[in-house]
């Protein structure tokens, strides 16, 4: 049962970086080359709330005990952003399905959705690894980590001369979900408030 476990958590991240990352990167590029304004501005707001999932990496190689917390709620966070707006849904449903571009951004968002609630379905099954992730039980999520802490210590070392460490991953994914918090409360605070669920993309037809 371990290994059936292992094998899961590890396919459940591989599944994550090709539909938190992947796609999202090719999705973007398209949109640009399209001029497409509300693919561009679904995946601009996509990636800006993203960043919470790489602060949850760094918390993971750094080994904070709710590490694993955060990373599900960075990809809820994530899935509820593909999803929030309504006038770029309403743009959306515009399109046919000759029109590949939006056809493939929606299929990815509901792939995504997939995706989130299958990790979250993962998580909920080492329940304790939510608010401590050292214990000997939850190693399997800390594993996948492993290989991208070994590219960013290489990578640091190269550029600054210096050797990255699990408590600078961990300070440095502190740090940043700090500025994230502080950036989603003034959002919250002052833009939601103002604009509701319209993100403003374009007040011209389509592209």
């Amino acid at each position: 049962m371990y290994i059936l476990n292992q094998l899961s958590v590890w396919l459940s991240f591989q599944l994550s970086i090709i539909f938190l990352i992947g796609i999202p990167i090719s999705l973007l590029l398209w949109s640009i080359q399209k001029k497409n304004k509300a693919v561009n501005k679904l995946l601009s707001i996509y990636w800006k709330i993203s960043l919470l999932f790489f602060i949850s990496l760094l918390l993971l190689i750094g080994k904070f005990n709710y590490a694993l917390l955060i990373t599900n709620i960075s990809t809820l966070l994530m899935t509820i952003s593909v999803w929030f707006w309504n006038d770029i849904n309403d743009e959306l449903k515009e399109y046919d399905l000759s029109y590949s571009l939006t056809t493939t951004t929606k299929v990815w968002r509901w792939s995504l959705t997939f995706v989130s609630i299958n990790f979250l379905i993962q998580s909920l099954q080492n329940f304790s690894c939510f608010s401590f992730i050292n214990s000997n039980a939850c190693g399997i999520w800390l594993q996948p980590s492993s290989n991208l802490y070994i590219i960013i210590k290489n990578l640091f070392n190269f550029f600054f001369g210096a050797n990255f460490t699990q408590p600078i991953a961990k300070f440095l994914g502190l740090f940043s979900l700090l500025i994230y918090i502080l950036g989603l409360i003034q959002w919250s605070i002052f833009k939601l408030p103002k604009n509701g669920r319209n993100s403003c993309f374009s007040e011209n037809g389509r592209n």
